[in-house]
């Protein structure tokens, strides 16, 4: 495996120890709808969270929650609809970004709350 996609999958690990810890329940992991992929589906306090989580090894040119276009947007929206739908969600639902950072054996995580409201 690239070394990218080992930063990656232990950045997806250490964002869902973090939820963990602030008392999120993790629904699921890497959920996948056709060719959409949700990160972490979570739940806290009634309410549905999208986590959308990356990963990079530097925030030098870019802090990882900066790389989420609107297509990328769209595409989280889309596949959380499918979600919703398929296990009959009706509560709220907020979208997230936790960005993970490493600085030596250390991760910084930055976790932002309704990071982003669906496009109309």
């Amino acid at each position: 495996m690239a070394d990218h996609n080992d930063l990656g999958n232990e950045g997806e690990l250490r964002a869902q120890a973090y939820l963990r810890e602030k008392g999120y329940k993790i629904l699921k992991t890497n959920w996948v709808s056709g060719k959409l992929e949700l990160d972490i589906v979570a739940e806290k306090d009634n309410i549905l969270v999208i986590v959308e989580v990356k990963t990079r090894s530097t925030d030098t040119f870019e802090h990882p929650e900066e790389a989420i276009t609107l297509k990328k947007i769209r595409n989280l929206v889309n596949a959380a609809h499918d979600y919703i739908f398929k296990f009959d969600w009706q509560g709220d639902t907020r979208f997230d970004v936790i960005s993970v950072i490493p600085k030596g054996q250390i991760f910084r995580i930055d976790h932002i709350e309704d990071a982003f409201m669906p496009p109309l």
